[in-house]
C-alpha cells in the first residue's frame, strides 16, 4: 500500500519508520536537533508552505532516512495507514 502525505507525494507504507505530531515531538531538544540536521543535510522535504502539522520519517533506501514535513495531522496519516492495512 501507499500513503499520501500531501501535495501529490505518495510513499510506500513499508518505507515509513514513524509518523510524528510536530507540536508534541518538537518540544524535545533531540527532536529539534534531528529536524534541523535533516534540513541542513537536504533530507527534509517540505510538503507545505503553511504551518506544518506532522512529519514522517521514511527509509530512503539510499542512506539516511528522509523527513517529510506534512500539512496533514499525524492522526489523519495514521488512520490512512490503518485503513490501508484493512483492505
Amino acid at each position: 500500500m501507499y500513503l499520501h502525505l500531501g501535495q501529490s507525494v505518495v510513499i510506500p507504507d513499508r518505507d515509513i519508520l514513524g509518523i510524528f505530531d510536530l507540536d508534541n515531538a518538537s518540544w524535545a531538544f533531540k527532536t529539534r536537533e534531528f529536524l534541523e540536521r535533516a534540513e541542513a543535510e537536504g533530507r527534509a522535504i517540505w510538503l507545505t508552505e503553511d504551518l506544518p502539522r506532522s512529519f514522517v520519517l521514511a527509509d530512503s533506501r539510499w542512506g539516511e532516512p528522509v523527513v517529510y514535513i506534512s500539512p496533514l495531522s499525524s492522526a489523519t496519516l495514521s488512520a490512512r495507514t490503518e485503513k490501508g492495512a484493512l483492505e
